[in-house]
């Protein structure tokens, strides 16, 4: 759609517009270009084709070289990368089963430690069970060889009847 401008037809004007650029027109002026210099070359048309041929060709030579040496950068890149990665796998993997072997340590420690506490639990106990015994041994004996058992409070009142003034 054009732009309306509004002008006063007594002064001269210009007008600049700005288009961006497109691919499209690039290749249209190529073409054109290409073509005037072909009419206007000096040489003979069988020349100028052979000439053309031999430029295409060198053309095609250096982008089949160009796309291989991309081609040879983009698979040492990724045969790098790859390097990389499974040496960071690797990497890991030792420090997994590393990892894995302290655990397992550190478990068969724990299992020998919580032994080791019950033995000496249990031997304690039987100790502590062993000198109950003797010592409930010892009561009991002591009970069937003393007649009788006379305690201080007995002792006392036996003493505060003797005493009592008022008795005599």
């Amino acid at each position: 759609m054009p732009r309306q401008y509004e002008f006063d037809d007594e002064e001269p004007y210009v007008i600049i517009e700005k288009q961006s650029g497109t691919l499209g027109s690039f290749v249209v002026g190529l073409a054109i270009g290409a073509g005037l210099a072909l009419l206007f070359a000096p040489q003979s048309g069988a020349r100028t084709r052979r000439d053309l041929r031999r430029r295409a060709r060198r053309a095609e030579h250096t982008a089949r070289q160009v796309a291989s040496d991309v081609t040879g950068t983009v698979v040492d890149s990724f045969i790098d990368a790859r390097r990389r990665v499974e040496e960071r796998i690797d990497t890991a993997r030792m420090a997994i089963e590393v990892k894995k072997e302290q655990v397992q340590r550190a478990m068969e420690a724990g299992r020998a430690a919580a032994q080791q506490a019950r033995e000496e639990l249990e031997r304690r106990i039987a100790e502590t069970k062993a000198a109950y015994q003797a010592g409930a041994d010892v009561q009991r004996a002591s009970r069937s060889t003393a007649p009788t058992r006379v305690t201080a409070s007995a002792v006392k009142a036996a003493t505060d009847v003797d005493e009592d003034p008022e008795s005599a």
